[in-house]
């Protein structure tokens, strides 16, 4: 059985540019699937498919159990989506904003009031609900947009990039509302540029680099094709490279590089914490004192690096992105981190 988001084969062009080549996912019920890849590389492009407000030229999408494409209607009242930019009536309030959001979903009046301020409350925007939006934070409306595709108690969520342009603490914040959403049984597509989000939030991450797939897991599965760990050192004195070197040389399972301006060598092993304590006697054995030693995992910045060829925030080049209009176009970033396409 299909998960409750599923897609096989998407395609999307935009003229020449192939935003979309060949998308396969997989979501289980009150799972997060985090969707992991730099700007223009179509994950933005793939919500839209998924949540009908681009048809693909080609493939198949169901989501909670309804063709996006034969039943766009049906699909629209079983989702909620949070896009890149809050989407909120600035000249209303707080809570008129999702009451008339409730009033759009055909609920009635006492409920959409009642589903309001539970959601104030659970956004922590109580003491702001009854000021205009446009006097909120960048963080307080991305909150409130957020709110507002939470007004049904939707069973699928997409959240395209919710974070992005928020500082830490408003990020820690999203955070544990997405997890409390998560364990009620919602199940969440998460697009984003934040590796330590991925890391922190899904139970499957697929990444995603010039309109394809191109790997899937869990965060230790992919970190896992990386290599492995590897056993880090600080020397105190630069004469003492040559002989730590050669001391994990005898615990590596391959190179051991040494960076001379640093006094750092590093060196892949295998043995995890034993082997390392195994490796600190022997340099004491030697008299070489250290600074720092350490055992090192790999991380999603390494998976990202290792799979694509660059970094996960870098920005494509001119033409890699997709605009709204279907021309390449430019995806930069603006002075608070938000993206702008242009």
């Amino acid at each position: 059985m299909p998960g409750a988001i599923y897609a096989e084969g998407l395609v999307k062009t935009f003229g020449d540019v192939r935003a979309l080549d060949g998308v396969d996912l997989d979501v289980p019920e009150g799972t997060v699937l985090g969707l992991l890849g730099p700007n223009g590389a179509g994950k933005t492009t793939a919500v839209r498919c998924l949540t009908t407000l681009l048809r693909p030229d080609s493939g198949r999408a169901v989501v909670a159990g309804v063709d996006v494409l034969r039943h766009p209607d049906a699909v629209r009242r079983s989702i909620g989506l949070s896009g890149q930019f809050a989407a909120v009536d600035e000249y209303l309030t707080g809570r008129e904003n999702l009451q008339m959001v409730g009033q759009l979903y055909q609920m009635r009046a006492r409920a959409a009031r009642q589903r309001a301020v539970e959601l104030l409350e659970q956004f922590h925007l109580t003491d702001a609900a009854d000021r205009p939006a446009k006097t909120y934070s960048g963080g307080m409306r991305r909150r409130l947009d957020l709110a507002a595709a939470l007004v049904v108690s939707p069973p699928v969520m997409f959240m395209d990039e919710p974070t992005t342009g928020l500082d830490p603490r408003n990020r820690q914040q999203l955070w544990e509302v997405i997890k409390q959403l998560v364990s009620g049984g919602t199940t969440l597509l998460l697009t984003t540029q934040y590796l330590e989000e991925a890391d922190h939030l899904a139970h499957d991450i697929a990444v995603v680099d010039h309109g394809r797939v191109i790997a899937k897991g869990t965060s230790d599965q992919l970190k896992a094709r990386t290599g492995g760990e590897r056993v880090e050192v600080v020397v105190h004195e630069r004469e003492h490279i040559g002989t730590a070197a050669e001391v994990l040389r005898g615990f590596g399972k391959g190179e051991t590089t040494v960076e001379e301006h640093t006094r750092k060598l590093t060196v892949p092993v295998t043995g995890g914490a034993k082997l390392l304590a195994e490796v600190i006697r022997e340099l004491d054995s030697r008299g070489i004192e250290m600074d720092d030693i350490g055992l090192r995992r790999p991380t999603l910045d390494d998976v990202f690096l290792s799979l694509t060829g660059h970094v996960a925030e870098a920005e494509e080049s001119a033409g890699s992105g997709v605009g709204e209009g279907g021309k390449a176009s430019k995806v930069s970033k603006g002075a608070k981190g938000e993206e702008s396409v242009k």
